[in-house]
């Protein structure tokens, strides 16, 4: 029993310095989104980036342009080649924009995983997978949904025209809707969502259903456009992912739901990922779906705490 005891002590202390060793080594990962951290969608992000670098102990870069530019986003990709991280995370609203900046990376030996948006394009850029929600798929959830509640006229409201994930939101709640919707295209202002929202829904009375494509930016002054033009309890407002406002809206009945993509995930796990693809060489066989989830008001109460700490 000694010997074995001896044993069991000598192959722990053998595998402690082994793990020892390979925690000791500096893991550097860059994140580039086109997202910029102080958005309250890709705040929660950034919280699951930094968490999984806590957690891992690697040194992690968050990065993105100063607002949605490919060229800029393509400009910092290449400098991130050129850094030569252990690993790449990018997020690739426009693939036809930041394709060769991607396959640099690749061509270059540095393991990619793409997060958020491109899973349509991730696997032919040599990304080594994709961690976030089908966003056509998810869009015809949404549709099918609201068309269930009632709805036969619908707006789609799209605050980044051009960004290849969004619009296949709006062409999925199209398809799920059953048709009759139309885009109504925005800027990132609140305050213009807010005015474009009352403008349409004062201008036609048979629009009965909403849907934004994000809660803070796009979901609440959505709602405030409602209440402001009178219309509460006649139009269906459901909005892609959450926040707290939003998810309180849920539960007060000013909304239908939200669609939660689990965008902690997007940063939590492929740092994760290749933390380990560097340490041990693992890696998840195929994409990782981390939604959508529908969070109806009889799951509001559940996330609301956890959207105010920037998790949900």
């Amino acid at each position: 029993m000694f010997k074995t005891l001896k044993k069991v002590l000598m192959a722990s202390a053998i595998l402690g310095a082994a793990s020892s060793a390979v925690f000791a080594d500096e893991i550097s990962i860059i994140v580039v989104s086109h997202g910029q951290a102080n958005d309250p969608f890709w705040s929660v992000v950034k919280n699951g980036v930094t968490k999984a670098a806590d957690d891992m102990k690697v040194n992690v870069d968050y990065r993105a342009p100063e607002t949605f530019d490919m060229v800029a986003m393509s400009q910092l990709i290449e400098a991130a080649v050129n850094q030569e991280p252990d690993g790449l995370i990018v997020s690739i609203p426009d693939g036809d924009a930041l394709g060769d900046a991607i396959k640099k990376a690749v061509a270059a030996g540095i393991p990619v995983i793409s997060m958020n948006s491109g899973s349509d394009v991730s696997k032919s850029f040599g990304a080594l997978l994709h961690v976030g929600q089908e966003e056509f798929d998810a869009g015809v959830a949404a549709g099918e949904k609201l068309a269930d509640l009632g709805g036969k006229k619908g707006i789609c409201v799209n605050q980044e025209v051009g960004n290849v994930s969004l619009d296949q939101r709006c062409a999925g709640f199209t398809k799920g809707f059953g048709g009759n919707v139309s885009i109504l295209p925005t800027s990132n202002d609140p305050s213009e969502i807010a005015a474009k929202v009352r403008a349409a829904i004062d201008s036609d009375d048979a629009i009965d259903t909403i849907l934004a494509l994000g809660a803070a930016t796009a979901g609440e002054p959505s709602i405030q456009a409602v209440e402001d033009a009178g219309k509460h309890g006649k139009i269906n407002i459901a909005t892609f992912d959450m926040s707290p406002g939003f998810l309180q809206a849920i539960s007060d009945g000013k909304a239908a739901f939200a669609i939660d993509q689990q965008q902690y995930l997007q940063g939590y796990l492929p740092v994760s990922f290749l933390a380990l693809r560097a340490r041990f060489g693992l890696m998840p066989g195929g994409n990782v779906p981390s939604g959508p989830n529908l969070i109806t008001k009889d799951k509001a109460a559940q996330v609301v705490d956890l959207s105010a700490v920037g998790i949900r």
